[in-house]
């Protein structure tokens, strides 16, 4: 077992890569099932499903650390960069598993970051789960760094329940904001329907306000605020067939109802991995929400996905754009695109937003995962040409869990203060015995990675193309967000 913080130094590893990019990794996973038996399918030298946030030139971010193959992982890990990505330091966060910093949980999981500028604290939300009973999520806490992110105290309870699912949080930064300092966790009741749950903190994330909720059945939301001081929540219904948005213009006193962007169609992905079309979302510096998720509506027959685009047109997030497709390739390929990390540059707005992009996909014909990038400077509507960061990854080769091999549910793209695009993401390698990850104990290869320097938005590639399949037919708008028809579904620990 891992009594203490685990913090240091790593050193920038490149690993080859196509179209002039080329990746670092910033942790690895320490355990080994001698020092963190979660099961007996427990994937060690595995990290995943990453989350960021930026600051200034500081990078911070969390994922899963040794990935159980029921639920959860060993820890949270951490990695920092004070400097724009040129170097990291990462670590476990203390006290919330029993396999890190003596926590009274059994695993962890769904870490997301935020800063608080108003208390000069760094949040990372994570959700606890218990073995007892069944694998379930009992609580949603929160870690803080009031160094930068460089070392973490023991987390701070947010919310506690039977089964409760896919948290997210942020913070409001804007000085001039009537709610400077309020910080937002959003997640699922999975035990009561998928019910929406939202608190507040305003004391830099040690205490949270008891649950709101606006009786909606959602998952997967990200939380972002307007400088106004409004919060616009990005989310998936709880069957994960459409995406819509909610807000609150009171610093998290009440919620309003459920405004639909757009409903899904979706491509299942080969190769037996776990993946889906949640939304990753972001807002530029004058308050314009970006919400991007997977989608096929753009291919024959449905065959392959795209990465989708959808961005608000008004002030409470109740008005979005038509839904556009990131053109990484043309319509005509069999070339598979998942799990987008989105990132707009705060420092930028209106039609000169730089927006980045992070996401996985499969070659035509192959299950060989790789890992691209694509930028815009203009908002999207044009984006530059797609690059290769990291490729020639079977699946097999990732985590294995009950809902398929896992690189995360979500990955993440922050900018520095550089003004360049910084992804966080799992990468695979060879197993350093037997033919997979996890067919012998402790040989999987799969750590946490980021960009060597960071990648730049811009380019003149369109994102015009035919919509062919514009729904999922025969869908009340309304019923998608009830909570009892949801009851049972999506679970995403």
């Amino acid at each position: 077992m891992l009594s203490k913080v685990v913090a240091a130094a790593i050193a920038i590893l490149v690993l080859p890569a196509a179209a002039g990019a080329a990746t670092t990794h910033i942790s690895s996973d320490p355990f080994t099932q001698a020092t963190c038996a979660g099961s007996t399918t427990t994937n060690h030298r595995t990290e995943v499903e990453p989350d960021s946030f930026s600051n200034g030139s500081t990078i911070v971010s969390a994922f899963q650390v040794g990935r159980i193959y029921d639920g959860g992982a060993c820890a949270i890990g951490f990695s920092t960069s004070t400097n724009n990505g040129t170097s990291w330091t990462s670590g476990l966060l203390p006290g919330i598993t029993k396999w890190a910093g003596g926590g009274p949980n059994d695993r962890a999981t769904d870490a997301s970051v935020a800063y608080d500028a108003r208390h000069n604290a760094w949040l990372v939300s994570s959700l606890t789960l218990l073995e007892a009973g069944g694998v379930r999520g009992n609580a949603v806490v929160t870690s803080r760094s009031t160094d930068g992110g460089l070392t973490w105290g023991q987390p701070f309870t947010t919310a506690t329940g039977g089964d409760l699912d896919k948290n997210w949080i942020v913070c409001d930064n804007t000085a001039t904001s009537p709610f400077y300092g309020h910080c937002y966790t959003q997640w699922d009741d999975h035990g009561a329907g998928n019910r929406l749950e939202m608190s507040t903190s305003t004391d830099g994330g040690q205490t949270w306000s008891a649950p709101a909720t606006n009786n909606t059945g959602v998952i997967g939301g990200q939380p972002v605020v307007r400088p106004d001081g409004t919060v616009i929540v990005p989310i998936a219904n709880a069957n994960e067939t459409a995406i819509g948005a909610f807000n609150s213009t009171n610093g998290g006193t009440s919620w309003s109802a459920v405004t639909t962007v757009a409903t899904i169609r979706h491509h299942t992905v080969a190769g037996s991995l776990r993946e889906g079309p949640l939304p990753s979302a972001e807002i530029d510096g004058a308050g314009t929400v970006f919400v991007a998720w997977t989608d096929c509506r753009f291919r024959k027959s449905c065959r392959a996905n795209d990465i989708v685009l959808s961005h608000s047109l008004n002030a409470t997030g109740t008005s979005w754009s038509a839904v556009s497709r990131v053109p990484i390739d043309a319509t005509s390929t069999r070339i598979d695109h998942f799990i987008p990390g989105l990132a707009v540059n705060k420092a930028s707005s209106g039609g000169t937003a730089q927006l980045g992009l992070t996401y996985y996909f499969y070659p035509a014909g192959s299950t060989q995962l790789s890992v691209g990038f694509i930028g815009s400077s203009n908002a999207g509507n044009t984006w530059s040409a797609p690059q290769t960061v990291a490729n020639g990854m079977p699946s097999t080769w990732a985590a294995t869990t009950s809902q398929g091999r896992m690189v995360g549910d979500y990955i993440s793209t922050s900018y520095g203060s550089d003004n360049l695009a910084h992804g966080v993401f799992a990468t695979a390698g060879a197993p350093t015995s037997g033919t997979s990850c996890s067919s012998v104990l402790d040989n999987c290869s799969e750590p946490m990675d980021s960009f060597v320097g960071g990648l730049a938005a811009g380019g003149s590639a369109s994102s015009s193309a035919p919509v062919l399949y514009a729904g999922n037919g025969n869908v009340n708008a309304h019923s998608l967000w009830n909570v009892v028809d949801n009851n049972g579904s999506k679970h995403r620990d």
